[in-house]
């Protein structure tokens, strides 16, 4: 198989942690803006709202080498009380919705990072679309409802399938599949 220098490269690793610089949390915003308003239409100008003031950012980053290319997904997580977490406003960039390393190690280092924090239950209102991709990654359906006009599921996530994680800042590497 010959090399094709004009071949687009494509990112086949990607770094998946807490945001730890101003620019990860501007581009997780921007993301969530542009995935929330733009394309879904949820909100007008801008998803933010008082829970960011507390929460934590988690982003995924596209890698070059050892350097980050861009930002390609975010989730957010809080604790609401002691030992109460949630995970919100989860995001991939449309571009790299197909692989589906992203979203699932969002979901893994969201909850096992709060399992090493003393969670002791992790829920997240979850779009009724995106259900199967939770259930795969062992969360069971609470209830379901509507919320902003559009169907939703409480779920909660089995911590027995996320073993703590303390190094969220590093956090996990997250491998596309290679293209047959």
């Amino acid at each position: 198989m010959m090399c094709d220098p004009f071949a687009p490269y494509r990112v086949s690793e990607f770094q998946v942690k807490f945001a730890t610089s101003q620019w990860e949390r501007q581009q997780a915003h921007a993301l969530r803006r542009a995935v929330f308003c733009g394309e879904q239409q949820i909100f007008e100008e801008d998803d933010r709202d008082a829970i960011d003031d507390h929460a934590i950012p988690i982003v995924a980053l596209s890698m070059m080498g050892v350097a980050p290319d861009q930002l390609v997904g975010t989730v957010r997580i809080h604790q609401a009380e002691p030992g109460l977490w949630w995970g919100s406003r989860l995001a991939v960039d449309q571009e790299f919705r197909k692989i589906g390393a992203l979203g699932a190690t969002l979901i893994r280092l969201a909850v096992s990072s709060a399992n090493a924090m003393g969670c002791h239950t992790f829920l997240a209102n979850v779009q009724a679309q995106n259900a199967l991709l939770f259930r795969r990654l062992h969360w069971d359906i609470v209830e379901e409802f509507e919320i902003y006009g559009k169907p939703h599921l409480r779920m909660k996530a089995d911590l027995t399938y996320y073993p703590p994680c303390v190094t969220p800042e590093a956090g996990f590497v997250a491998l596309a599949k290679k293209a047959a």
